[in-house]
């Protein structure tokens, strides 16, 4: 990868926005560029459209939408600010958390008002940070029926993609404009295509070993359970650009990544009355203080690993609204007993260890008090036959750090000022996480996604329309 000097002239095939990558970020920003009246051309190092957004649960947080409104639920921008800031203790950028919160609802509004990318409000997943409900899914409730949605809303809007071109070269022209880019074909042949406008959009570098050495130490010998294709290319031209990189320490953690089926344990189970335990059958943490920081204490146990302990109720319960549930049964990853002592003995656990948890919890809860942990079981049934429980480790889900970008999304420099035609959302981009895992609100990573890719996908066009004769 390489940054190359490269004018305007040099390019004998054009486009006016060119976005690297098609997930949810790239997928936006093309609906955006595309229905500006640009020509987009999406480029996807992969044979087909998916990306990290493929892997998640293709929740978005926004506030203020409209589906708040229909279901009367008084959630504002400041509140959402608010929750950003708090969640973050401050360390978050200002200025971004604003226009994320501002920005965040009237682009889950415009997606599904007119885009036919249908976002729903959802109420299984609450606090966790969040003041109100505030993430928004497609009806089918997972990152793939995102990406196909966002992927036919912007064929609709005019966009085009080209999948198995990897952009290997960014070419900058004299006076430090971005000119175009150099791909490589899955023959290893190269291709070169100048550009107006440019958009990254190519997730994180979760999947680059020597980045995350570099910024994120305690997760070097982690697992990553992120798309392998997040080498860090934006990060990579950033830092070859001289452009402001910030919060570079901070990512998304998952704490129940089932083990060893790599599948995510769908956390309502816990929201909803499930505990955690190690492989000595002992509770070691809050479950529901921090989501994304779970990963930090299950890493700490023996083996890095811990039991999620529930009961069929609640996997019911999580059976109508979560593929991966459903993936977790028919497999047959889920361990069961009539008892509890014959669930520890299924999951290898001393004996007595889960009655002994399970009835300190029944204590705090009969005696309206919070358990060791601060956490309250009050107005929530005990766990009753039969018992169930799912095996999980700590697992790095993709980074929130990355190239600091304005209201328009422009990527800045690091000595002041911004590039005139290069763009950057998603987690190509600084999060609104602060610097750390513990700053990660549910859903803040596909905000970002689609809030910064539409508004990134806008700005392209109105560069690549100001070119035009």
């Amino acid at each position: 990868m390489a940054i190359l000097a490269r004018e305007r002239g040099d390019f004998s095939e054009r486009v006016a926005v060119a976005i690297v990558g098609g997930g949810a970020c790239g997928l936006t920003a093309a609906t955006a560029a595309a229905a500006a009246g640009a020509e987009t051309l999406v480029l996807e190092q992969d044979p087909r459209l998916a990306g990290s957004t493929a892997m998640s649960l293709g929740a978005a947080c926004a506030a203020a939408s409209r589906e708040h409104r229909r279901h009367g639920i008084p959630d504002s921008t400041e509140q959402f600010y608010d929750d950003v800031m708090a969640k973050t203790q401050g360390r978050a950028d200002p200025e971004l958390a604003k226009l994320i919160a501002h920005e965040s609802g009237p682009t889950v509004d415009w997606l599904t008002e007119h885009h036919d990318v249908e976002l729903r409000l959802d109420f299984k997943w609450t606090s966790l940070g969040h003041s109100h409900p505030r993430l928004h899914m497609t009806p089918g409730r997972n990152g793939a029926e995102l990406v196909a949605l966002l992927d036919r809303a912007a064929q609709r809007a005019g966009a085009s993609s080209m999948t198995e071109a990897r952009v290997v070269d960014l070419c900058v022209d004299r006076q430090g404009t971005i000119s175009g880019v150099g791909l490589e074909r899955p023959d290893a042949s190269r291709e070169w295509l100048g550009v107006e406008a440019l958009v990254l959009a190519s997730c994180g570098f979760g999947g680059n070993p020597r980045l995350i050495s570099e910024h994120i130490p305690q997760m070097a010998n982690g697992r990553y359970f992120g798309h392998e294709g997040n080498h860090g290319d934006a990060v990579i031209w950033g830092k070859a650009l001289d452009a402001a990189l910030a919060d570079m320490t901070a990512y998304q953690g998952l704490g129940t990544l089932a083990d060893p089926q790599a599948l995510v344990v769908p956390h309502p189970l816990l929201l909803e009355g499930g505990w955690m335990v190690n492989q000595r059958g002992e509770r070691f943490t809050h479950e529901n203080d921090n989501i994304s920081g779970l990963c930090v204490p299950v890493n700490k146990q023996p083996d890095s690993r811990a039991w999620v302990i529930f009961d069929e109720t609640r996997h019911q319960t999580c059976l109508q609204h979560s593929a991966e549930q459903r993936e977790l049964s028919a497999i047959g990853a889920i361990r069961r007993g009539a008892t509890l002592a014959e669930l520890a003995e299924k999951c290898g656990l001393p004996p007595g260890a889960l009655q002994r948890e399970a009835a300190a919890i029944d204590a705090c809860r009969d005696q309206g008090q919070a358990d060791r942990f601060n956490r309250r079981f009050d107005d929530i049934a005990p766990l009753a036959p039969e018992f169930c429980a799912l095996r999980v480790t700590g697992a790095l889900f993709h980074t929130q750090g990355g190239l600091v970008v304005d209201a328009q999304a422009r990527v800045q420099r690091r000595t002041g000022g911004a590039f005139s035609n290069l763009l950057a959302g998603g987690g190509a981009a600084r999060g609104i996480s602060g610097p750390d895992v513990t700053g990660y609100l549910p859903g803040a990573g596909l905000c970002m996604a689609i809030t910064l890719g539409r508004i990134a996908g806008q700005s392209a066009a109105r560069i690549a329309n100001a070119q035009s004769p």
